[in-house]
């Protein structure tokens, strides 16, 4: 049973169930559900705990046998199976499976996973996982709503900001420095609850105090673009930079981004309805509203400039030079970064001709 991360408390205040799974790839989010599942298991005299590591070579017999043993110090035992690659194997599903069925009041299981792709969610080893117990994701927040989650972090701490724009624009720098590493952004509000008292925090404290700690990866600058946020996409193209990685896997994920918006732009041109397009282009998930966002403010002619300024970016990256172009391949990644997001910004298309020009 899928259940949100939210839902968790109340459901724990409730009672136990046998079996929880937490997976997905925000180390704190994932930490902090299975931290308040071991706090729920030990309040109801689940008194030992065993954490089995399944790596090369992992006797799956010893987990099931462990299950089934009457515990040396409790009458109840946690039993933790940590699967770091999210693959079982054969002999793992066949034991998950059969884990699933054999249930007991005595044992509570707590199976860690990272995140799934498709075929992984689909496997019969995690639907009967899924089906047996409480699953429960740990996705990374969102930019957009990372100000919100923010302002109730602080709020558990009695801390705030101030009421109305003000204080949006305190949530928003304070999202900005810690976008992308929520374990970091926890630890610079924990800083604000020892530097400060209880009640209203300044902009100027918080600028004072928290440090840039964003982390940044290639999705959030394909976001930003194709949200038309330049200011954030700027930003981004930074931190990917300062963080040591390649102009030429930055370069060919703006290009592909590009090469999406085309064909879409083709097929809906064509009479295509969007929906069949977007599948046809295998455009999935989250990409779908942003696609579906960006492609009514793109032309068919300016997507071609995009492709023919994507092309000549492909070459300087690699170490062409070309007239008109700087040399430096960041900056070069800079200008098509501001090419491809001026006309998405709703400025109108004078600024998006004036991005194709530049």
């Amino acid at each position: 049973m899928q259940m949100p991360l939210e839902q968790l408390a109340r459901h724990l205040g409730r009672g136990l169930a046998r079996l929880y799974i937490v997976h997905g790839d925000e180390p704190l989010q994932a930490q902090e559900a299975a931290d308040a599942i071991r706090a729920a298991a030990r309040a109801a005299g689940f008194g030992e705990r065993r954490v089995f590591v399944v790596g090369a070579h992992f006797d799956w017999s010893q987990l099931l046998g462990a299950t089934q043993e009457m515990s040396l110090f409790a009458e109840r035992q946690l039993i933790e199976i940590r699967i770091p690659g999210g693959k079982p194997g054969k002999e793992g599903s066949e034991a998950l499976q059969q884990l699933c069925r054999m249930g007991s009041d005595d044992v509570l299981v707590l199976v860690h996973l990272p995140r799934l792709d498709g075929q992984q969610s689909r496997s019969a080893w995690f639907t009967a996982l899924d089906s047996a117990g409480v699953t429960l994701r740990a996705d990374p927040i969102e930019r957009r709503a990372l100000p919100a989650w923010l302002a109730q972090r602080l709020a558990r701490q009695h801390q705030r900001v101030a009421a109305g724009a003000a204080g949006q624009a305190t949530l928003a720098y304070l999202a900005d420095r810690v976008e992308g590493n929520l374990l970091a952004a926890h630890q610079e509000l924990q800083k604000l609850s020892l530097l400060h008292p209880e009640g209203e925090l300044s902009f100027e404290q918080i600028e004072a105090a928290v440090l840039d700690v964003a982390r940044y990866d290639l999705s959030r600058l394909g976001e930003a673009v194709l949200t038309g946020q330049v200011g954030r996409a700027l930003r981004v193209l930074d931190g990917l930079c300062a963080e040591g990685e390649a102009a030429v896997l930055v370069h060919w994920h703006l290009a592909e981004d590009i090469r999406v918006l085309g064909r879409l732009r083709e097929a809906v041109d064509r009479g295509r309805p969007m929906v069949a397009a977007m599948r046809e282009a295998r455009v999935w998930g989250t990409r779908e509203r942003l696609f579906e966002r960006a492609l009514p403010q793109l032309d068919a002619a300016t997507l071609a400039g995009l492709l023919s300024a994507a092309s000549v970016c492909d070459g300087l990256v690699k170490g062409l030079r070309h007239p008109g172009w700087p040399a430096d391949p960041w900056q070069s990644l800079r200008r098509l970064v501001l090419m491809m997001a001026a006309p998405l910004t709703g400025s109108g298309h004078r600024h998006g001709r004036l991005a194709l020009r530049a």
